[in-house]
């Protein structure tokens, strides 16, 4: 009688316990597909893709643009705004935060990769800091400006002689040297 359900006890009440293990089973089988089929997706050969939570990688472009007068190839966002950097930050240590952040907003992303043209050959890294999650070229945190009311402005190139356009050329910042600095001023200015 394998496979059957049996009753049992007086007046036929009651089920044997035995065969109530088999939905128990069979139910931790099915839960256990269920999650393997919610993470992978079949592709055409049969082979499986896992889905993973990626996330699409911060994007950096470039763009033409007359600073001090002359043209020059400038880094700007995916939506062709210009990015800056400020002097007085470090690669461990953006000195532009709080309020200064909210006028200089900091390009933030959740991305693992950065994707760039092939003629930026410098090395883009991300920074967990004071303004999250920020994108750095050859160590230098990287800015918008709130004063650029469109694509390709560079309004804040040069202000108060310590924020300019970030260029494919931008040398890597000096490593801090000795023991770390005071907070910076609000501003950083």
């Amino acid at each position: 009688m394998r496979g059957e359900l049996r009753q049992i006890g007086p007046g036929g009440k009651g089920w044997d316990r035995r065969l109530a293990i088999i939905p128990l089973g069979l139910a931790a089988v099915l839960a256990a597909v269920a999650t393997t089929t919610a993470t992978a997706q079949p592709r055409a050969g049969g082979a499986v893709a896992r889905r993973s939570a990626a996330v699409a990688p911060a994007v950096v472009r470039t763009a033409m643009e007359s600073v001090r007068g002359h043209r020059e190839l400038v880094l700007t966002t995916a939506a062709s705004h210009t990015l800056y950097f400020f002097k007085p930050d470090t690669a461990s240590r953006p000195a532009c935060t709080g309020g200064c952040a909210a006028t200089w907003p900091p390009f933030r992303s959740a991305a693992t990769r950065v994707s760039h043209p092939s003629s930026v050959r410098g090395r883009f890294t991300f920074h967990r800091g004071a303004n999250g999650r920020q994108l750095e070229y050859n160590g230098h945190p990287l800015y918008t400006y709130s004063g650029d009311r469109g694509p390709r402005q560079d309004h804040g190139e040069g202000f108060l002689g310590k924020w300019f356009v970030a260029t494919p050329g931008l040398r890597a910042s000096a490593p801090p040297k000795g023991k770390p600095t005071a907070t910076p001023k609000p501003y950083g200015y």
